[in-house]
């Protein structure tokens, strides 16, 4: 069995006892992390390491940051950059192979305001993810797109709790919905969804309005497969309870099992 998680942590040098408490509890094989907001220097490597996992990572100052964990493999970079990134100077993508496995964390741009030049950058990036996705695909090999991807598939109840929170946001736009559509149709599978297609599953409560409190969650969270690796999905799952702890991030883990 091998479980692969995403988790946006929002600072990973402020949330790392929240992290490696989960860590060492959870014991996931492989980790996919987005805003870790620290420049090479600055990422957490010899605490990671002491708890058992290898460390890869790409981050910058204050902002973006990808990293891939693994318990026990050694992972073998591939890319750190999107190819076409409209904007390379950015740390938004991370690309290795875990055990034939090819992992990918990502941090998809917010895009708000819109319109902006912001929202302009995160259609431009989306553009140029769904384009290497389609490589990916072409390659028949077994990969996991895992990360934030700043987007709610849907207004429905299962994906937001309440989407007129979010009328005029970047998170709810046509366009960004249209690049996921283009993800699915594709062949890429919503692992969340394969599981559980209608139950409300929810990645994302802003540290505003008491949006936790009220459970005013939304799923921006996603883990998308490919056919060799949806052959092999046993399991999923968002892990809420990270949420409710003292210094969380604004996001919590969400994750998968594959059999062997």
């Amino acid at each position: 069995m091998l479980t692969v998680a995403s988790f946006n942590v929002n600072g990973i040098n402020a949330r790392l006892p929240r992290l490696t408490e989960w860590l060492v509890k959870f014991q996931p094989d492989i980790v996919c992390l987005q805003e870790i907001k620290a420049a090479e220097d600055r990422f957490p490597r010899e605490e990671i390491e002491a708890i058992g996992y290898n460390c890869l990572f790409h981050g910058q100052k204050s902002f973006n940051g990808v990293a891939i964990l693994t318990k026990k493999a050694i992972p073998q970079l591939i890319r750190n950059q999107l190819p076409n990134d409209p904007d390379p100077l950015q740390c938004r993508y991370l690309e290795a192979e875990v055990n034939g496995i090819i992992i990918v964390s990502l941090y998809l741009p917010n895009g708000n305001p819109l319109p902006s030049p912001k929202y302009d950058y995160k259609l431009a990036w989306f553009k140029a993810f769904v384009t290497h996705a389609q490589t990916l695909w072409n390659s028949e090999k077994p990969v996991i797109l895992a990360g934030d991807y700043n987007v709610v598939p849907s207004s429905d109840f299962k994906d937001i709790r309440d989407a007129s929170e979010l009328e005029g946001n970047a998170l709810i736009s046509p366009e960004s919905r249209f690049f996921w559509r283009e993800l699915l149709a594709m062949g890429w599978t919503d692992a969340i969804r394969a599981r559980y297609p209608n139950e409300p599953l929810y990645s994302f409560w802003d540290y505003q309005g008491r949006s936790w409190p009220k459970d005013h969650g939304m799923r921006i969270d996603h883990l998308l497969i490919s056919p060799a690796i949806a052959d092999r999905l046993m399991d999923v799952g968002i892990d809420r309870t990270m949420r409710g702890l003292e210094k969380s991030s604004d996001h919590v883990p969400v994750w998968l099992r594959l059999r062997d």
